[in-house]
């Protein structure tokens, strides 16, 4: 699993997103029934992806507790504006 925790919970975000607008399609009587029956059909597949992304951040913080998994730190480095690299006022 080569994702970062963050990447997996602004998946479930979305996911939670799109799990509300189609329970509220759900609800419209505005719409023919075959529409409800799809969205609810659609919604039982978002619960199910739902519930995959969420035992891979169980396990992917159970890997972390365990100390099977470790967060790597990226460090960000500014070469720009600094005047180590600059040549006579430009950069190089």
């Amino acid at each position: 699993m080569a994702e970062t925790l963050g990447s997996l919970v602004d998946k479930l975000s979305i996911m939670e997103l799109k799990r509300f607008h189609m329970g509220e399609q759900i609800q419209r009587r505005d719409v023919s029934q075959d529409h409800r029956e799809e969205c609810r059909a659609k919604l039982a597949v978002l619960n199910a992806q739902r519930d995959d992304l969420a035992r891979e951040i169980d396990t992917w913080l159970g890997e972390i507790v365990c100390g099977t998994r470790r967060v790597k730190v990226y460090r960000q480095f500014k070469m720009y504006n600094d005047p180590k690299y600059l040549v006579q006022g430009k950069q190089r």
